[in-house]
């Protein structure tokens, strides 16, 4: 079960099922390319498995060192992968932006379109009792 939490106190639970990875992705606010953190539920903790850069050079995006490596994607940008980097209280804070930055969320086959439900406000995406 994954819930996700708005500041003006809306809430969603999302059933994984057996999934054990979800996505955000989003439109970067400067230069309009494709972002994605994507995360993995192991052993009852949320990890940060992997992330798409548009253009690593863009702000605020890039590769930290130590943490995970880079491979270029054929249709461009770049993956970081084998980040695993375990979110303290299996908590992701995210502000969600309005139409033009498009977050959404997807987990198996299914999208949820995160903007057009909370716009604006600051998120919280946790994991039961984190």
């Amino acid at each position: 079960m994954l819930a996700i939490t708005g500041q003006g106190g809306q809430s969603l639970a999302l059933d994984l099922k057996d999934m054990t990875e979800w996505c955000l992705h989003w439109q970067h606010s400067v230069t309009g390319g494709d972002v994605t953190d994507c995360f993995r539920i192991d052993d009852g903790r949320l990890v940060l498995t992997r992330s798409f850069l548009h253009d690593p050079a863009a702000a605020g995006l890039g590769e930290v060192p130590g943490r995970g490596r880079l491979i270029r994607s054929p249709g461009g940008g770049e993956w970081i992968v084998d980040i695993d980097e375990p979110m303290p209280r299996n908590r992701v804070f995210v502000r969600i932006g309005g139409a033009a930055i498009n977050h959404r969320l997807t987990y198996g086959g299914e999208t949820l379109n995160l903007s057009r439900i909370f716009a604006g406000e600051r998120v919280t995406i946790s994991l039961p009792g984190g």
